[in-house]
């Protein structure tokens, strides 16, 4: 690593509206206090995070660079360009920890290969809050982001992931578009085995968190609505 150079900070926020401190530890507050540079997702939402974590903080100051689907490969080249001047630099999640199920990895993978020092801090991340939780495998497990949409790919995608579980002892995680999280609770109560644990972890931090392991068929009996809820399903087959 280039000791002159500044380091690229990887800083956690909230998993939903709850104050900051009271699921972030105060080091996320100093380093936000001592960086004016930032490489965020939504410019408003990182802001807001900003002002609720340090209310004394002068806004004006800020340097923010928009890290989203509209960025463009060529302009990554230029987001740490502080960091080679000297100037430490802020990766903001938009919620959990960045580059995990969110944007920044691209970033991360640069600062390696400039010399940069990559510092993670500590933070909520939904998927490991997940798996901590359910009493599945903490050993072995794998995230496999969103499943397809197409029902007969979801179906085919799904029992794969069952017999992987089965066949090496892992518990496999994924996500689904908030606003169609019942629906993929139905396929999974009526593609997977019965006796097939499934852990859904909601609102994860918040007031309304809901953490529930049991089997397929248990599921079948059990009336939630998750509809525009966070949340992450776990599955395993012993």
């Amino acid at each position: 690593m280039n000791p002159e150079y500044g380091k690229l900070y990887l800083i956690p926020t909230r998993l939903g509206d709850n104050p900051p401190l009271e699921v972030l530890p105060l080091s996320i507050k100093k380093i936000i206090e001592q960086l004016d540079d930032y490489i965020v997702e939504n410019e408003k939402s990182a802001r807001r995070f900003i002002k609720r974590v340090s209310p004394g903080k002068s806004q004006g100051s800020l340097k923010l660079k928009l890290l989203n689907k509209y960025t463009q490969k060529n302009e990554l080249n230029h987001f740490l360009d502080e960091c080679k001047e000297g100037i430490s630099i802020g990766l903001l999640s938009e919620a959990g920890c960045p580059a995990i199920a969110d944007p920044g990895s691209d970033i991360v993978k640069l600062a390696h290969e400039n010399g940069i020092q990559v510092v993670p801090l500590v933070g909520p991340s939904s998927i490991i809050l997940s798996l901590m939780s359910s009493g599945m495998n903490g050993q072995s497990f794998t995230f496999n982001g969103y499943l397809p949409i197409e029902h007969s790919e979801r179906k085919s995608t799904l029992k794969r992931l069952e017999k992987l579980s089965f066949d090496q002892n892992q518990t496999q995680i994924f996500i689904e578009t908030p606003y169609r999280n019942n629906k993929i609770l139905e396929d999974i109560c009526s593609i997977l085995h019965p006796d097939t644990r499934v852990c859904i972890a909601c609102d994860l931090t918040l007031p309304t968190e809901y953490i529930k392991t049991t089997t397929v068929n248990e599921w079948k009996h059990i009336k939630i609505d998750l509809h525009k809820r966070p949340t992450i399903f776990l599955i395993h087959k012993d």
